[in-house]
């Protein structure tokens, strides 16, 4: 196979021309609904419609990676020193002649470069949304442009972490992270969206509100894990359920959890035992029961709560969403659609908690009891 430089500038101005096509459908939609919306509604709607494409883009980011289109393209950011597979059809060509499954083939490197034109849309609208709050902010407006410049900063990052996806071919360690900001971008923006509403907190029992934090910690540890079972490619290590190889707790080895080593080796360079992805299966199974007790706990205590009802009916039936697509990449053999979906609900429960989180306050009975004296 021909040798690729893994960083070719050279279609970098073409790539950010197809990025202004790709936000210029939602940030005209946006002009022309919020032509007269306060600047505060105006940068909700925006922060909404980012958020929207945010998760389109992690839901394509899931399908990239689980149809193994990761490395469609060898280089960054083009695809063979070119903005489009078109530019590269004799490069891909030989490649696929030489391994007719992959990693290189022309549906996979259209699938990454896809990906890539709708990460650098979003990122000129984020871009777009951080302009705004500084131009508004010049103009004396009360709008805090710093959550939109770390967001940009966020943003950068996760492009960063898309490269050296590429370059360090699928490193474990670099395309979990990538997943996890990927995620962390959505709690960003739904914040933000939530700071422009400018309605008053809903108030929450102090121990509630803790329990909502505690979830929001263990959703994301869980996210981790399952991020690592992916990108190690152990979902069917453990093919039967609920045991694994017919026994309820499988022989463990700890060289999965080795963070920092190439894909299917350990950090020594020998290759990874088999014993070690199911471990790694086994792990991420094993904690899904403690979070997903904690979160139908949280989902059913929050449809108690006015103003939070919808939250909670959201957190059970993600809940209900994760339980069967978990259950459906084990026992049909990871489905596609399946795995997509998994990702996706993870997703959407970090949106919610982070909603939930934004909107709710902790209740200080002390000021209530205060308050109720106070009144004749």
């Amino acid at each position: 196979m021909t040798e690729v430089d893994l960083y070719n500038l050279a279609p970098v101005l073409e790539l950010m021309a197809v990025g202004l096509a790709v936000a210029a459908l939602p940030l005209g939609w946006w002009l022309w609904r919020q032509r007269s919306a306060t600047p505060s509604g105006r940068l909700k709607a925006l922060t909404l419609i980012t958020l929207f494409l945010t998760f389109d883009l992690v839901l394509f980011g899931a399908f990239t990676r689980l149809t193994d289109s990761g490395l469609g393209c060898p280089d960054w950011p083009g695809c063979y020193g070119s903005a489009t597979p078109m530019g590269a059809k004799v490069e891909i060509t030989a490649a696929q002649t030489a391994m007719p499954t992959g990693p290189v083939t022309h549906g996979k490197a259209w699938i990454e470069m896809v990906h890539r034109y709708l990460a650098t849309g979003v990122g000129v609208l984020i871009l777009t949304l951080a302009s705004m709050t500084w131009w508004l902010r010049r103009r004396s407006e009360t709008v805090s442009p710093w959550w939109p410049t770390f967001t940009l900063v966020w943003v950068c990052l996760q492009g960063a972490f898309g490269a050296l996806t590429v370059t360090m071919k699928l490193f474990p360690a670099i395309v979990t992270l990538h997943l996890m900001f990927g995620i962390g971008l959505l709690a960003l923006l739904m914040a933000q969206a939530v700071r422009y509403d400018g309605a008053n907190k809903r108030p929450l029992p102090a121990g509630l509100r803790t329990g909502l934090w505690l979830g929001f910690g263990v959703l994301w540890l869980q996210i981790a894990l399952g991020g690592w079972v992916s990108t190690n490619y152990a979902v069917l290590a453990c093919p039967d359920f609920p045991t694994c190889h017919g026994q309820w707790v499988p022989e463990m080895n700890w060289q999965g959890f080795s963070v920092w080593r190439e894909l299917g080796h350990t950090p020594a360079g020998d290759l990874l035992p088999f014993s070690a992805l199911s471990s790694i299966h086994f792990v991420h199974r094993s904690a899904a029961w403690l979070v997903l007790a904690v979160l139908v706990w949280l989902g059913w205590r929050l449809r108690q709560q006015p103003g939070l009802v919808s939250a909670g009916q959201w957190l059970l039936g993600l809940s209900a969403l994760q339980f069967i697509t978990g259950l459906s990449n084990v026992v049909l053999g990871w489905p596609l659609l399946a795995a997509v979906m998994h990702t996706g609900g993870a997703a959407a429960m970090v949106v919610t908690l982070t909603w939930a989180l934004s909107i709710s306050r902790a209740d200080n009975p002390q000021s209530s009891s205060n308050f109720k004296k106070s009144v004749p």
